[in-house]
């Protein structure tokens, strides 16, 4: 649970960042990471598209250079785009300024106000910069679907478990979750019973609107 749904001492850590929006609404808030990746994020848009969901995708600055129609895909499709690095790097192996700075490579590619840690996690100076010029977007339920531990039934299982008002979802449009075929199977699964549910499916807000004040931390 520490991974799919981060206890309260793990907020605590970054107490500005967003874990989960409205708490009060029947929404959720699905978001991939690690995109663009030609194999992949087509097929995440195209399957979106058929069910007239718009959602989040923190993509990898490099990824962008590499394949710049892909991105343009996802920009054209009318959905959120976050920061999630220029290479994908670890927090907590690079200095605050060399973090910082592949943070800024990445934005120089997007020109986002959203951010999200690649492995969930940051040092606190990274953390107390970048607060200042992004939206910290972190997840409520993450699906593991990248595992090679665990199959597609189980990574579905993950969101029937801890799904919840608010949930901010988060799904890899990358090759590992592509291989191991956990995306093709519990994507579209976890969607129809989201929606069967009753969930709405909504997307973070863009610069110049306002922000739920009940977004928890």
């Amino acid at each position: 649970m520490i991974i799919e749904q981060p206890p309260k001492f793990f907020r605590a850590l970054y107490p500005q960042a967003i874990f989960r929006m409205n708490p009060n609404e029947k929404a959720v808030y699905l978001t991939f990471d690690d995109g663009p990746i030609p194999e992949v994020t087509p097929w995440v848009l195209q399957l979106l598209e058929e069910h007239g969901i718009k959602a989040t995708f923190f993509m990898v600055g490099d990824n962008i250079r590499k394949y710049p129609e892909v991105f343009q895909q996802v920009v054209e499709a009318g959905h959120r785009i976050g920061n999630h690095t220029f290479n994908h790097i670890r927090g907590f192996e690079y200095s605050a300024t060399d973090y910082l700075k592949n943070t800024d490579q990445a934005n120089q590619t997007m020109d986002t106000d959203l951010f999200r840690p690649p492995h969930g996690h940051m040092g606190f100076r990274q953390y107390h910069t970048l607060k200042q010029y992004y939206r910290i977007i972190m997840w409520d339920l993450v699906t593991r679907d990248y595992s090679k531990k665990i199959r597609g039934p189980q990574v579905l299982a993950n969101v029937k478990k801890y799904v919840r008002n608010g949930s901010i979802i988060t799904f890899h449009d990358s090759i590992k979750s592509w291989k191991n075929g956990n995306l093709q199977f519990a994507l579209p699964r976890a969607i129809e019973y989201l929606k069967a549910e009753g969930y709405e499916f909504k997307c973070f807000p863009t610069p110049g609107q306002a922000w739920p004040s009940d977004s928890k931390k």
